[in-house]
């Protein structure tokens, strides 16, 4: 097992805390917090989306004028996964011309004969009315050219053809195997188990030696943690260790009889928040583990603990896939009633406020740290009596008999945008060491890349020569996919130009960047009221960059999307709006409905998640 850590004396706190963990992350935004301030504490272990269809147009939004006013366009495609119903479109209070018909419309005109200059002179002389109309009409034409020539800025390339895609497609089984590859993050309430559940259930795959364990117990045993055994698995550093809780987000994979699962482990301390979120903007669906003991599920729950913001937090980072581990069973003697009363108040939760499907929930009991119920069915009476493949309950996310590893293989597949320009987030950069070559880590989002293939990482503009591509720099692999994680070893790079957040693309096509975008974003959380100028921290990926919102565009109507307010003066919990972002330096971005996968972020103010958002526009582009 290795890991990488590029400490640069940033304090990981995200909260005042009354510890040994220093300032709040975002205590103070009188300096610029680094791009890898989160994600630099990203490390391998033994191992290191989704598909869209043609380019939709997406217009901007226009000032408001003293004759005309005009409002968002609305997105043609659905986002049925996004929470609050983020993904219903603005309403055009006034419609406009489609791009096409724009087009077309020029060129019937070209091909029109000009009219003599005579024939002009002679037109009829114009009412007030009918200038008036015809400098709106004007107006309305300069608009849409100057939309037109955005929207060529931004269209991304053109998909391949059916047989290039056939071929990927057989590629691309021939690299998994025909399993299925899913990143599946762990979350949960601090103490919850969540460590020790997936260390226990890594141990009987077969992941963990006898040896390795043994010597895990018998350090723990030394400083007084014998039950952190199995959670030293997982947790690696010293100060982990020490304290007993994840700091890190920690990465391994694994594999089942019809999945490859890259796993993630994140935090589940409030103040280690900008890591979960790291994590769970790498992952395609989640296990929430919950402590079952009376009072520790309340506290995790009811009275501000992480069980809700968690749920909150991947919900909105389009993970539509949740399994809820409700862990320490044993320690309520398996009862039936205790799981039922869990479920309940939680399903209730996760559906009707989150904006979870039922079908896409699944609860299993389960004791990490006895091993009950993990990778093989519970053999104890107390829960089998009544938690089997033979009992009926009346909710659909539980099914009797299951164990969590069933569950694992039942997640649904996600659709891959192998046939997208290449896309790769770096989550941490390291110097080789037998070669000269850099190693770049971090997951494929979009596109595919082989050995030898040259590459542009933007925002420094350094391109480089693909030496290999591996897993855990042991497995080496001919060609990476949309998904996978692995590590590049990249020549003729310079290690000191490029940073944890930055993006690898393919030359062909480069990811823009840009220091201003419009979002659209539901806030929750706040404290105080948002205005023109309020300073945030923008969470995108791998990286957090200082930033402020620079204007309020328009407020819109949760339910229906429509625009219910132009240019609005505050805004606060609970509204939907389009808003514009400053950031203070230039990053790499792509807008939602070029890539699913790229289009989300998070806010965060005073160390609170505020808001969640998609990126509908890119408001100026910086050159490289």
């Amino acid at each position: 097992m290795s890991r990488h850590r590029n400490l640069r004396k940033v304090s990981l706190a995200d909260d005042d805390y009354g510890d040994d963990l220093s300032q709040s992350f975002d205590e103070n935004y009188s300096y610029a917090i680094s791009p890898g301030t989160t994600d630099m504490y990203m490390y391998k272990r033994n191992a290191q989306q989704q598909s869209i269809s043609e380019f939709i147009k997406d217009s901007s939004i226009q000032e408001e004028e003293t004759d005309i006013k005009e409002t968002d366009k609305a997105l043609n495609q659905k986002d049925e996964d996004f929470m609050f119903q983020m993904d219903k479109e603005p309403f055009n209070l006034k419609s406009e011309p489609k791009q096409p018909e724009v087009r077309q419309t020029k060129k019937m005109s070209e091909s029109q004969p000009s009219t003599p200059k005579s024939q002009k002179t002679q037109s009829k002389p114009s009412t007030p009315v009918v200038q008036a109309k015809a400098k709106a009409n004007s107006t309305q034409k300069s608009q849409i050219s100057k939309q037109t020539a955005q929207l060529s800025e931004l269209r991304i390339s053109p998909t391949i053809d059916s047989a290039a895609r056939e071929k990927l497609l057989k590629q691309y089984g021939e690299h998994t195997a025909g399993k299925d590859v899913l990143n599946l993050i762990v979350i949960g309430h601090v103490d919850s188990g969540k460590s020790t559940l997936m260390g226990h259930m890594l141990y009987q795959m077969g992941q963990v030696s006898d040896k390795q364990l043994h010597r895990y117990k018998q350090d723990s045993q030394k400083i007084g943690k014998s039950s952190f055994a199995y959670a030293w698995v997982l947790d690696e550093t010293e100060e982990e260790r020490s304290r007993g809780i994840t700091i890190d987000v920690a990465q391994t994979k694994f594999e089942t009889d019809k999945k490859i699962i890259y796993l993630l482990d994140a935090p589940g301390h409030k103040d280690f928040i900008p890591n979960m979120i790291t994590g769970a903007t790498q992952a395609d669906s989640a296990i929430l583990v919950i402590n079952s003991v009376t009072g520790e599920f309340e506290t995790g729950f009811d009275l501000g603990g992480q069980t809700r913001e968690h749920s909150l937090l991947v919900k909105s980072l389009g993970i539509n896939q949740l399994i809820v581990a409700v862990n320490k069973m044993d320690m309520c003697d398996w009862s039936e009633s205790r799981f039922l009363e869990i479920h309940k108040k939680l399903s209730n939760f996760l559906i009707k406020q989150v904006g979870f499907k039922e079908p896409d929930l699944m609860f299993v009991p389960c004791s990490g740290l006895q091993g009950e119920n993990l990778s093989k069915k519970c053999a104890d009476e107390k829960l089998t009596c009544w938690y089997n493949e033979k009992k009926t309950f009346d909710s659909k996310s539980i099914k009797g008999g299951l164990s969590l590893l069933d569950c694992v293989n039942k997640l649904k597949p996600q659709e891959r945008s192998i046939d997208k320009p290449f896309r790769f987030c770096i989550s941490d950069i390291y110097k080789s060491a037998q070669t000269a070559n850099i190693s770049i880590v971090g997951k494929c989002e979009a596109g595919t890349l082989k050995q030898g293939d040259k590459i542009i990482i933007v925002p420094a503009n350094e391109s480089g020569l693909v030496k290999s591509i591996s897993i855990n720099d042991e497995m080496s692999l001919p060609m990476c996919f949309a998904g996978d994680s692995v590590t590049l070893n990249v020549a003729n790079v310079d290690i000191n130009n490029i940073s944890i957040g930055n993006f690898v693309c393919d030359t062909q096509s480069v990811m823009p960047v840009t220091d201003r975008i419009r979002g659209r974003i539901i806030l929750f959380n706040l404290s105080i009221p948002v205005t023109n100028g309020f300073p945030i921290v923008f969470h995108y990926k791998s990286l957090n960059e200082s930033a402020s919102i620079k204007k309020l565009v328009s407020q819109l109507d949760k339910s229906s999307g429509e625009v219910v307010k132009d240019k609005p003066r505050v805004l606060n919990n609970g509204h939907s709006a389009i808003v514009e972002i400053k950031l203070n330096k230039p990053i790499c971005v792509e807008l939602y409905q070029n890539y699913r996968e790229l289009g989300r972020f998070m806010l965060r103010y005073n160390g609170v998640t505020i808001a969640a958002g998609q990126i509908t526009e890119i408001v100026q582009k910086t050159k490289n």
